[in-house]
């Protein structure tokens, strides 16, 4: 799938890539919507009421900003997700993935529209970190990934080629403006929550597994070691 001579700089979403969605998916449509009405002590309305509200930022810097969230609704969004952080997890073979990159690769870069408060509840809970060269949020460059401006300011940041890149993410929007911006290796994510059916992607290939991008003799590769 992937000609890993090709390829110099590996670009990975986080929420949905690397972790099951399934926390977001959750958190975002459940729980804070049913947090929110109890705090403010409003009828069952406003958990609907606040579910659109929030789909109606999908995309914008706002639907990834925890602090933002915390303004507008009056709560402790962050304190809010502490509360079901135990669904936090890694998809299926991330770390096998990680740990090959890590060991065979260059350049392995978190590009995620997640805000800083998102990373410092889930880097430590997931041990992400140690696997990576780098971490860049769209909320360092004051854009998110689905505007170009994300792309400009991640390679002033981080330089690297778009021929020679792999960009990995389970949104299909986010992919639409990398390719816009010349990154030549696109990967989607077949099932970012586990507990919702799989998704087509009809521009992209879609992933099920990273097991099916690792290949044969090469450099960290069981039995070239």
């Amino acid at each position: 799938m992937i000609d890993w001579r090709e390829i110099d700089t590996v670009l990975l979403d986080m929420d949905g890539t690397l972790l099951d969605l399934h926390f977001d998916s959750h958190f975002w449509l459940e729980h804070l919507p049913r947090r929110y009405r109890e705090l403010h002590q409003l009828d069952e309305a406003s958990q609907d009421a606040l579910r659109d509200r929030i789909m109606g930022e999908q995309g914008t810097l706002n639907w990834y900003s925890l602090a933002y969230w915390s303004r507008e609704l009056d709560v402790d969004v962050v304190a809010l997700k502490r509360e079901v952080q135990h669904l936090i997890g890694l998809r299926g073979d991330a770390l096998d993935f990680l740990t090959w990159l890590k060991q065979a690769h260059p350049r392995i870069v978190l590009a995620t529209n997640a805000d800083r408060a998102s990373l410092s509840l889930k880097l430590p809970l997931t041990g992400l970190e140690k696997y990576l060269d780098a971490i860049i949020s769209s909320e360092d460059v004051g854009a998110a990934k689905e505007e170009q401006a994300f792309w400009f300011a991640l390679q002033d940041i981080e330089p690297f080629d778009p021929a020679r890149t792999l960009f990995i993410d389970d949104n299909v929007r986010v992919l639409e403006s990398a390719r816009e911006f010349g990154i030549r290796h696109l990967l989607g994510i077949k099932q970012p929550d586990s507990q919702r059916p799989e998704k087509e992607l009809q521009e992209f290939i879609a992933l099920d597994r990273f097991a099916q991008l690792l290949p044969e003799n090469l450099p960290g590769q069981q039995g070239e070691r």
